[in-house]
């Protein structure tokens, strides 16, 4: 049997893979393993809480009421917040100190999928065996609970979100002594593109109260278009806007508003890679960069490697997955961290990658720079890059297949030190991601094609 929780949570086409059944279970054997888990690390007896939230997925009701029952029928009392972005939960099941923290999405995907992801007490991602535990008692009958031993689902949207803006705007404009609250934004005009989904109202409203015009877009969520020609994953709508607007900038974030992505005066793209650039020069500079390194993934762009480490940074790679980016900050002691696509975890300030956050700081350092977004991003100049996802294959045969590993090495001695090639299954959808940097933007696409081609070719299912 594959394993139930991929590199992001339980992911799926929502009431076909990801059921109302399933969503029941997994919150019935969360309270059991997280429950459990409570208790051996000794913390005061008493009702147990769990908190949830959603992004804006129609599906999100069924699922959310589902994960509900199932947590409090394992006699968790349980904090309904809503929709809400995924870092916000995290946030909250820190500074409410509950003991677990669940989200409701499946982030940048469609909207027919959803998925479920799980947040330990203090807001982190569960490690890979916590997972495997709640998998491994999925679907158990076990002692449940009865009478006043079985839980409350309370819904508290209006004040958890409350909640979350605070701690987004404190940020970058902590209170004044007099509890005045500092515009450091003030005169920025920006487009934020919402995608429809759970930062809709966080997302505008922090910005705002931070001092920033706001002119916000894809932020009229029904239930069916999130993420639909919207967004970090659709961003054209955002650059024609910023260029027909006269904005400084605009941000575009997914669907449960984890990345953050930018946009130039002129429309160009600014990647996760040229904001963790940004970001992490501004810490340096500030003494707030733990051992002067960037944590990145194996997509993160060689560019952004070359320049970090021409003024004094250095970077520590991953696997693919902001989970693995923190465990490998934690484990270092590191500060920030993230991926290309836009996942940014600011240990400062957050337990998770937080998009809503990241556009705070980043349009901070606009400010405070003095500089305009396209001539701080280009201080990191990106090696062309292509990246192909290859669907339709057996794609745990990417890194065994021998007639697919000897094209890799083929590929990777005619770049030599000028660029590279990378194969990753995705750990979300069934397909391999083909990868390749190059000097120049055609070789970086002939090279990509014809890896592509073999990857096809040999492990087509």
């Amino acid at each position: 049997m594959p394993r139930l929780f991929g590199t992001d949570g339980v992911r799926g086409l929502a009431n076909r893979d990801l059921t109302a059944r399933l969503a029941l279970d997994l919150g019935d054997a969360a309270v059991r393993v997280l429950g459990n888990s409570a208790v051996r690390e000794g913390l005061p007896e008493g009702r147990r809480r769990a908190l949830i939230g959603r992004d804006t997925r129609v599906s999100g009701d069924f699922l959310a009421s589902a994960l509900c029952a199932g947590m409090s029928a394992g006699g968790f009392d349980v904090i309904d917040a809503g929709i809400i972005p995924t870092p916000g939960v995290a946030f909250l099941t820190s500074v409410l100190n509950v003991e677990m923290g669940a989200v409701i999405s499946a982030s940048h995907n469609p909207m027919p999928d959803n998925g479920i992801k799980f947040f330990a007490r203090g807001g982190f991602k569960l490690p890979d065996s916590k997972e495997d535990d709640i998998e491994a008692v999925l679907g158990q009958d076990w002692d449940r609970p009865t009478g006043a031993g079985v839980g409350r689902v309370s819904h508290e949207t209006v004040t958890a979100t409350n909640l979350y803006i605070d701690h987004l705007v404190s940020t970058i404009a902590p209170l004044n002594p007099d509890k005045t609250q500092p515009k450091p934004l003030r005169g920025l005009k920006i487009v934020a593109d919402c995608a429809n989904g759970a930062t809709s109202v966080v997302a505008p409203e922090a910005l705002r109260r931070a001092g920033a015009e706001v002119l916000v877009i894809n932020a009229s969520p029904d239930g069916y278009n999130i993420n639909k020609n919207a967004g970090s994953t659709h961003p054209e709508q955002l650059q024609a806007m910023v260029k027909a607007t006269d904005a400084v900038m605009g941000v575009a974030f997914d669907g449960d508003a984890d990345r953050c992505l930018a946009v130039d005066e002129d429309g160009n793209m600014v990647n996760g890679d040229q904001i963790m650039g940004i970001l992490a020069r501004a810490k340096k500079e500030a003494g707030k960069l733990a051992d002067n390194t960037l944590v990145v993934t194996v997509m993160s762009n060689l560019g952004l490697k070359l320049a970090l480490k021409d003024m004094g940074i250095k970077t520590v790679q991953t696997a693919v997955g902001d989970r693995y980016v923190l465990e490998e900050m934690l484990r270092g002691g590191y500060t920030l961290g993230g991926e290309q696509s836009g996942h940014v975890i600011n240990r400062e300030f957050a337990t998770t990658g937080d998009g809503t956050l990241t556009a705070l700081t980043l349009c901070n350092e606009v400010v405070k720079s003095g500089k305009s977004l396209e001539q701080l991003a280009a201080d990191f100049p990106q090696l062309p890059q292509q990246l192909v996802n290859v669907p339709n294959v057996d794609k745990m045969a990417a890194t065994t297949n021998a007639a697919v590993q000897a094209a890799v090495d083929k590929e990777s001695k005619l770049l030599g030190d000028t660029g590279r090639v990378l194969l990753r299954p995705s750990g979300t959808e069934p397909l391999v991601r083909v990868m390749a940097e190059a000097a120049t933007q055609q070789q970086a696409d002939e090279v990509c094609d014809r890896l592509a081609k073999v990857v096809a070719d040999e492990l087509a299912l």
